[in-house]
């Protein structure tokens, strides 16, 4: 069997069988017939001519004339004077698989709790910036590089959390990420691979650190939450090597770590050789009270800090980083050589430029202002059309925690309001245990001022449904 690549369109292949009992015309006609019907030559491929065609499989050029004559009788080519053979335009290939539906489900109206505002994000600075590190960059920058990350955004975001969060930052220590989910991925299979099999998590707490931990093959364990943050006591009964927490303001519940229990936690890990894994998620975005410094500036080699570019500028830049205590470092470094070799290149250079100019600082003070009009928006909006639930005095960040009356279900208002178009997120998707006082956590960054007003309406409504 003769079997050669002919230049009939990428990675395909004709096949022409010299000793077989078709004739050679017929085995081309047949192939050529069968890709166009599965799709594999679409309508308006350009084929190659009888000369180039017959040159490729080494046959006359009357097969390959005799095979384009047949098929263009039969509607499958069409060929014209001086122009190029090409699939005809009314050639459909069957549909064998439709468009599967989106992962992501979609609402009319989504008070997502972790969706800042994507129409603020400052498309023309960060386009300059783009630019910029295109332009400026050294020619190795774009070769294998350093499997921290670029050094020049190492260093920049060392000297912006030292100065806007307090961290004892050491870009040598430094691991640059695909946002904070990939990080703390990373960081729990290194901690198994070390013999940890166990870590603690605050309840309720974001869902996603259960989900990672568990994929990593971590057991979770269950630390409760109240409003001055994590409870040390218990942490200390749980007898566990390592800890994530939130505590510059808690998610779900906005609390901020107690002064006395921020102590404690570090004490917790200093005199159990333990680690804490610090989810800084949201700090800058503070706007009410005084700012909240960082924990791994008090216990550097105690505290491993994960920050990212989701919250403060907009999820899909997928940037993130890590500070690690002296001792993880080349674990950590190791595994992320081993992974991915690093992380893409040039949104690096440009987040460096980005936050070298100023421009990250000043997007978020525009965010902090914004956030905070929202805010008021929303809990205004509430005591008017949903006076039974009761809102946090948290002023930072991007949602709400809004408690239900205590006799409501929960799963039944999420679907009376799915119905109506209207996304909400339960605190039960947080929660460890199976039941528990009904709330929401209601996310008003991506949602304008008259959008947050209706969503409520809606909310209301959906209320009414279910009562």
């Amino acid at each position: 069997m003769a079997r050669r690549r002919g230049p009939v369109g990428p990675e395909l292949l004709v096949e022409i069988d010299r000793q077989g009992d078709r004739p050679l015309h017929e085995q081309l006609e047949r192939a050529l017939r069968e890709d166009i019907r599965s799709g594999r030559l679409r309508a308006g491929t350009r084929l190659p001519s009888t000369r180039g065609l017959a040159g490729e499989l080494g046959v006359s050029r009357g097969v390959v004339s005799e095979a384009y004559g047949q098929l263009a009788a039969e509607g499958y080519l069409a060929i014209r004077q001086g122009a190029p053979v090409r699939v005809a335009a009314t050639v459909r290939a069957p549909v064998l698989h439709g468009p599967g539906p989106s992962l992501v489900q979609t609402y009319g109206y989504h008070f997502h709790p972790g969706l800042p505002d994507l129409a603020g994000f400052p498309r023309e600075a960060w386009l300059r910036s783009v630019r910029t590190a295109l332009r400026t960059a050294p020619l190795n920058a774009i070769g294998y590089g350093d499997p921290r990350g670029a050094l020049v955004l190492r260093e920049t975001l060392a000297g912006y959390l030292a100065r806007v969060r307090g961290t004892a930052s050491d870009a040598e220590q430094m691991v640059v990420c695909a946002g904070f989910a990939a990080g703390f991925s990373l960081l729990c299979r290194v901690l198994h691979g070390q013999g940890v099999d166990r870590i603690a998590q605050e309840d309720p707490g974001w869902h996603t650190h259960r989900l990672i931990a568990e994929q990593a093959g971590l057991e979770i364990v269950p630390i409760p939450v109240d409003r001055d943050g994590i409870r040390i006591d218990a942490l200390r009964d749980s007898d566990v090597p390592a800890v994530v927490v939130t505590p510059a303001h808690q998610f779900p519940t906005g609390a901020v770590l107690a002064r006395d229990r921020r102590t404690a936690l570090l004490e917790w890990a200093e005199q159990g050789d333990r680690l804490i894994i610090e989810d800084d998620y949201d700090s800058e975005l503070r706007y009410a009270g005084a700012a909240v410094g960082a924990l791994q500036g008090l216990a550097p080699e105690r505290v491993v800090h994960l920050g990212s570019t989701s919250k403060r500028l907009a999820p899909g830049i997928r940037l993130g980083w890590m500070l690690l205590p002296s001792w993880l470092t080349w674990p950590v470094i190791s595994a992320k050589a081993a992974e991915d070799g690093g992380s893409e290149i040039v949104g690096q250079l440009a987040l460096a430029d980005f936050t070298a100019r100023g421009e990250l600082e000043r997007h978020l003070r525009r965010m902090r202002q914004r956030y905070r009009a929202r805010r008021e928006v929303l809990l205004r909006a509430l005591a008017r059309s949903v006076p039974r639930v009761g809102v946090s005095d948290s002023g930072a960040g991007l949602y709400e925690l809004v408690e239900l009356p205590s006799e409501l279900d929960e799963s039944a208002l999420l679907a009376a309001a799915a119905k109506r178009d209207l996304g909400l997120e339960g605190l039960s998707l947080h929660r460890f245990a199976a039941s528990g006082p009904p709330a929401l956590v209601l996310g008003f960054a991506n949602l304008s001022e008259p959008a947050i007003e209706h969503g409520v309406q809606l909310l209301a409504q959906a209320f009414g449904d279910v009562a």
